[in-house]
């Protein structure tokens, strides 16, 4: 099984900062790490206009993308359930990734580092540190019963991930 792990926090924290930093710091070390990202927002990666869109927006319930330097597959769900981040993981091909990130998932019961930033309008009290937390990474010393990385020390992080994951 593929090694997965939540990167979460509340919005503006720098969730997606840190990973822009992680992965380049995870692939100098030769892993492979795949990125699944959550978003709330009803977001489209096609062009209105663009062939594939157009197809897509015609009824296809798959729809996929291919040229030579990178495949995308879309898929319509209009009436499913919420998010399956399992399913979504099991999408991905195994045989190209060491690691799975995922950006947010925060109630999903995957292994996950929270994020905590001083300046983020929260208050340490507010985190919830159930058994899949396995750090909490954060910009100031907080005394918790979990370890606490430093959020702008990339290569600790990196360090720590790499011990977590056994890759």
């Amino acid at each position: 099984m593929i090694p997965v792990l939540a990167i979460s926090a509340w919005s503006g924290t720098g969730k997606t900062t840190l990973l822009k930093k992680l992965i380049p710091a995870l692939c100098a070390r030769g892993i492979r790490p795949g990125l699944i990202k959550h978003t709330h927002h009803n977001m489209d990666v096609d062009k209105p206009g663009k062939d594939s869109y157009e197809l897509r927006k015609a009824g296809a319930a798959q729809t996929m993308v291919a040229s030579r330097q990178r495949w995308a597959l879309m898929t319509e769900t209009p009436v499913e359930a919420p998010l399956d981040l399992a399913y979504l993981v099991s999408r991905m091909d195994h045989s190209t990734l060491d690691l799975v990130l995922v950006e947010g998932f925060k109630h999903e019961a995957v292994a996950k580092i929270l994020l905590f930033r001083s300046d983020a309008g929260h208050d340490v009290q507010e985190l919830t540190l159930d058994e899949h937390v396995i750090a909490v990474a954060s910009d100031v010393v907080l005394g918790l019963e979990v370890p606490v990385l430093d959020l702008n020390d990339v290569e600790g992080i990196v360090e720590f991930i790499v011990r977590w994951s056994a890759v």
